[in-house]
């Protein structure tokens, strides 16, 4: 009998390929620092991304505008809620220009927390950080992790005229599960906007995320994926859940590397999808650089 997200017992153990060092000072530092100094947050921190060392250790990072606190309190996510009225940062933009022109990024990932508050849910703020990042760094490729807009299609088309090359939205996990993981989400509202970037703005490479150990089976997976693929998204990343902590959900079951990797042969053989990314550390935006390539590869 599979066990279901309510059940009481405790998780399971840990397996070993899901032991990660913890990131050293001296590797993350220069990254840090530049984020202190600049004042900007990003979701490797927020979030308490298990890849935190090997990006910062690398020069790079995903930048988490709007934030920190979030107007949503989706019981996977270790960001903050919060839900009172805040005005947007007018400064924020240009503090995120310059830490990609300082950090030499050739591509960036701007996400936000959702802003549900805001009449365009934030759509310009995404605005004005592209045409930022444009000006300090006009050989830098964006790619945006939007949240669901609430459906606002009108501030979906304002996002998508800044003509960023990579529009990811994560569809989390299967439907079945969308009540009790992502209780402010709908399913098919996600495959719409997802669809809609396609039909409106066909040279956006799209791009989609979802969790797995959060109860789901298989075959649910892979159904999630046929349904993005009918949707015509080019990118899919798959990674194991980690529950941040004793009041989020817990880890139903860890997902073995080997079924990690039939996921991908799915993906890329069976469905077609440019880039599948499945393993258990893969996280929405780990190594989100490598789209440079496909872009090579598979021009628009």
């Amino acid at each position: 009998m599979p066990v279901t997200i309510s059940d009481p017992r405790p998780a399971p153990a840990k397996p070993p390929w899901l032991r990660v060092k913890a990131p050293q000072r001296e590797r993350i530092g220069a990254v840090a620092d530049l984020l202190v100094d600049l004042k900007l947050n990003t979701v490797c921190q927020e979030a308490s991304c298990p890849n935190i060392g090997e990006c910062f250790a690398g020069g790079t990072a995903t930048f988490l505008i709007m934030g920190p606190g979030c107007t949503r309190a989706c019981p996977y996510c270790d960001i903050d809620f919060d839900r009172s009225v805040r005005s947007l940062d007018p400064t924020e933009p240009e503090r995120l220009g310059e830490a990609v022109r300082r950090l030499g990024l050739s591509h960036v990932v701007i996400t936000s927390v959702n802003r549900d508050d805001l009449a365009d849910g934030g759509a310009s703020q995404f605005v004005a950080c592209i045409e930022a990042v444009r000006r300090n760094a006009p050989l830098t490729t964006i790619e945006v992790l939007l949240p669901d807009l609430c459906g606002t299609w009108e501030a979906l088309a304002v996002v998508m005229a800044a003509a960023p090359e990579v529009l990811n939205h994560n569809i989390e996990t299967v439907p079945r599960l969308y009540r009790q993981v992502r209780p402010q989400g709908v399913y098919e509202r996600s495959l719409e906007l997802l669809r809609r970037v396609r039909d409106g703005w066909p040279r956006t490479y799209t791009k989609s995320g979802l969790m797995v150990g959060l109860g789901e089976n298989d075959a649910e997976v892979q159904g999630v994926m046929a349904d993005l693929r009918a949707h015509a998204v080019d990118i899919v990343t798959i990674g194991q859940y980690l529950s941040p902590g004793p009041k989020h959900l817990p880890v139903q079951r860890f997902v073995s590397p080997d079924v990690f990797e039939d996921f991908r042969r799915h993906g890329e053989t069976d469905l077609g999808f440019l880039q599948v990314v499945s393993s258990p550390l893969t996280r929405s935006s780990y190594h989100a650089g490598e789209v440079r390539r496909l872009m090579r590869e598979h021009p628009r």
